[in-house]
């Protein structure tokens, strides 16, 4: 796990590795200390974890931490409106079946994308978040800037809700195509229930894995360009406790220091 670089842009730290392995290990033990604080502190964490083909080598480091999972509270960041757990493309059903059937975790709280009254949804959503802090969120930065699923059209820094239907862009829909997880770009829902970015800033500490070429215009502007809704992950530039972890690649377009 042998550190390129560290650096600070205002707030936001970033840590460079040679590969997406290395920095998704060194994500998992920071976050893995960070639940231990958490735990040590209130004696129960509660953790977000995002989805997504950036995050696959992060989960698979974070089922090899010494986790107190028993004491751990998981909720995701998003989910594709009137999708069912069992489409392929389901976030629940990724988290479900890459970590979290394995570590059994003392509870789990699924956004359920497919709900019949999606309000209601929304509504249950937020009352879980606004009733229990949020220690650490795992989550990514899309090709387009986002977080969660809050492209820079939808994106909104003073957003009043925790949780909402955000309209996906076609940068974003693209993306979810590339990576393999649907057959067509006609295939790729155009809606999806997200947490918002206030929801997200609202967390203890971010982790943010962003591994991969694709990603590094996003990356060149969520730590260079102005904080603004175009590249909704700038953001994170104001967050006392957040980390940004990247690769060789995604940090190609940047001048590390």
């Amino acid at each position: 796990m042998e550190t390129v670089q560290t650096f600070k842009v205002e707030k936001l730290q970033v840590q460079v590795y040679q590969s997406k392995q290395a920095l998704a290990d060194a994500a998992a033990v920071w976050v893995s200390a960070l639940l231990d604080e958490a735990i040590r502190e209130k004696g129960k964490a509660n953790l977000i974890l995002a989805t997504g083909a950036s995050q696959f080598e992060l989960v698979e480091s974070l089922k090899k931490q010494a986790i107190e999972w028993k004491r751990i509270t998981v909720f995701h960041l998003d989910e594709y409106k009137g999708m069912a757990i069992t489409h392929p493309a389901s976030f629940r059903k990724y988290l479900k079946e890459r970590i979290l059937d394995e570590v059994q975790p003392a509870q789990v709280h699924l956004l359920n994308g497919d709900s019949a009254d999606v309000e209601a949804e929304i509504k249950r959503y937020e009352s879980l978040l606004a009733a229990n802090e949020i220690d650490v969120a795992c989550i990514g930065i899309g090709e387009n800037g986002h977080i969660a699923f809050n492209d820079p059209a939808v994106a909104d820094f003073q957003d009043p809700r925790l949780v909402k239907v955000v309209d996906l862009d076609e940068a974003c829909r693209r993306q979810q195509l590339g990576e393999g997880w649907f057959p067509t770009l006609a295939d790729v829902p155009t809606q999806a229930l997200s947490l918002t970015i206030p929801a997200i800033m609202r967390c203890r500490a971010i982790s943010c894995v962003v591994p991969d070429q694709r990603k590094a215009a996003a990356v060149r502007a969520a730590l260079y360009g102005p904080i603004e809704t175009a590249c909704p992950a700038s953001i994170l530039r104001t967050h006392s406790r957040a980390r940004l972890f990247l690769d060789s690649h995604s940090s190609s377009l940047i001048q590390v220091r």
